[in-house]
């Protein structure tokens, strides 16, 4: 076994860590580097050519069990006031008023540890009450999705214009027996006045051009919450939106929620 050694700024990481789960790695294992940067140990059974994410070096792994080594470094996380994120190797014990969330790292984004998701989490249950219909949009691993049916939502549909993230988010719902009207396309799909609220944790020039659709779908008084994007392009978001919801933050993103 071989392990890629890679260097990247903190808004790089999330992405760069669900292109590696999709390129196969065997296990990740992230390092705080001085300055606020990340390195990350991406392990695979073979070499592979690596330029796409430009400075990088192959190394061969130690004779170690470093799948296990990787998943070791997961450790459960509180996520707002009500969510408990915990690997699904684990069997840490719910706290009292929580509700679990088993994460199982995947090809999908939205594993759950990064901010962005977060954020979304924390956003959902200040704003999501029950029986209300929810669209998980751009829905990558489903997590959301499981998080709104967790907190009592009625309805609930999800979709990615990703074929692959939609089939994997489609048999995760299937495990834990979640009901989601799932679909792989557009929000240009969904008729107009259907949901309640949107959680939509994509970027910001995704965010930016589909505000008329968000709107669009969105019933008279429904909400959101818009995540995913780095405090630097939060001007383009809140433009977007013509400067309406409030403004959350971790570590260095932001989401807007109303």
């Amino acid at each position: 076994m071989h392990f890629l050694r890679l260097e990247c700024r903190p808004a790089e990481k999330d992405r760069l860590i669900a292109e590696l789960w999709e390129r196969g790695t065997r296990g990740l294992i992230e390092e705080d580097l001085p300055g606020g940067g990340a390195a990350l140990r991406a392990f695979f059974d073979q070499p592979f050519d690596a330029s796409e994410w430009g400075p990088a070096r192959w190394e061969p792994a130690e004779d170690r069990d470093w799948v296990e080594v990787a998943q070791s470094k997961w450790e459960p996380v509180l996520a707002g006031a009500r969510f408990y994120l915990v690997p699904s190797w684990r069997a840490d014990p719910t706290p009292p008023g929580r509700l679990r969330l088993e994460m199982q790292p995947g090809l999908a984004c939205g594993t759950g540890w990064g901010p962005a998701t977060q954020l979304a989490l924390e956003a959902m249950e200040s704003r999501l009450g029950p029986g209300m219909s929810v669209l998980d949009l751009g829905t990558g691993s489903g997590i959301l999705a499981v998080a709104a049916a967790l907190l009592g939502a009625g309805c609930i549909y999800a979709c990615d214009i990703d074929f692959e993230a939609a089939a994997i988010a489609r048999d995760r719902f299937r495990s834990e027996g979640v009901e989601v009207g799932l679909f792989a396309g557009s929000i240009r799909a969904i008729r107009t006045a259907a949901v309640d609220f949107v959680v939509a944790n994509i970027n910001a020039e995704a965010l930016e051009s589909l505000a008329p659709e968000i709107d669009r779908i969105l019933k008279p008084g429904g909400g959101a919450a818009l995540t995913g994007f780095p405090a630097r392009n939060l001007h383009i978001v809140r433009a977007a939106y013509e400067g309406r919801g409030t403004v959350i933050e971790k570590d260095e993103w932001r989401a807007i929620v109303w």
